[in-house]
């Protein structure tokens, strides 16, 4: 009977054991909107109810290494337009950049090159001699040492800066009151510029003027 037992809870336990690598990862089900991370910042000096009307940018800066250059495709545009949208619902208003704005709204798209380095062994390749015809004759390849190599990661950003032109400061340094920025998988779409954006705003409960 205790053998019975014995044999019933190792079936028990393989069953479990085959359940569990059948599952997928948590990290494998993660999708596209969760891998994104919404970081969003703000001078907590400022007063966001004292700002009335905005003007944004009619294009985005894209920041590349050392360099910026003004762009405007179907997605930029689509993230102008949905911070616009986001703008109007916390009641601020939209102005031409000439009728003296309280805020100045700029976004870019930020491309960051990233270098890492990584260690690998010595290596003398793997060959099968018998495979070829040359059994008995060995190792043929040349023999790779171990060292460093480098490589690189490009990752995209979106970025948005908010900046006072209501109050200027000496020297006329212009102060930020808010940034936001989204990083991860599949940013750049069009189609959920909106979704990304109210996910800045949703964050920023104080960023509102009504």
């Amino acid at each position: 009977m205790t053998n019975m037992k014995n044999k019933m809870l190792l079936v028990a336990l393989g069953l479990g054991l085959l359940a569990t690598s059948c599952r997928k990862s948590a990290i494998d089900q993660i999708d596209t909107d969760e891998s994104r991370i919404y970081i969003t910042n703000h001078d907590t000096t400022a007063n966001f109810g004292n700002y009335n009307t905005y003007s944004i940018a009619d294009s985005v800066l894209v920041v590349n290494g050392n360099s910026a250059t003004k762009q405007l495709n179907a997605t930029d545009a689509a993230f102008i337009t949905a911070f616009k949208t986001a703008m109007q619902a916390k009641g601020y208003t939209l102005v031409n950049k000439a009728n003296a704005p309280d805020l100045g709204v700029q976004v870019s798209r930020i491309i960051q090159t990233t270098t890492g380095y990584v260690t690998y062994p010595d290596y003398y390749g793997y060959w099968d001699p018998y495979y070829w015809g040359y059994g008995g004759y060995g190792y043929g390849n040349p023999y790779w040492g171990g060292g460093i190599a480098s490589y690189q990661i490009k990752e995209g950003m979106l970025g948005f800066d908010v900046v006072d032109l209501k109050n200027v400061g000496a020297g006329n340094n212009l102060n930020v009151v808010w940034n936001g920025l989204i990083r991860g998988s599949g940013i750049f779409n069009a189609s959920t510029a909106a979704s990304q954006v109210d996910q800045l705003f949703a964050q920023s409960p104080y960023f509102q003027n009504n």
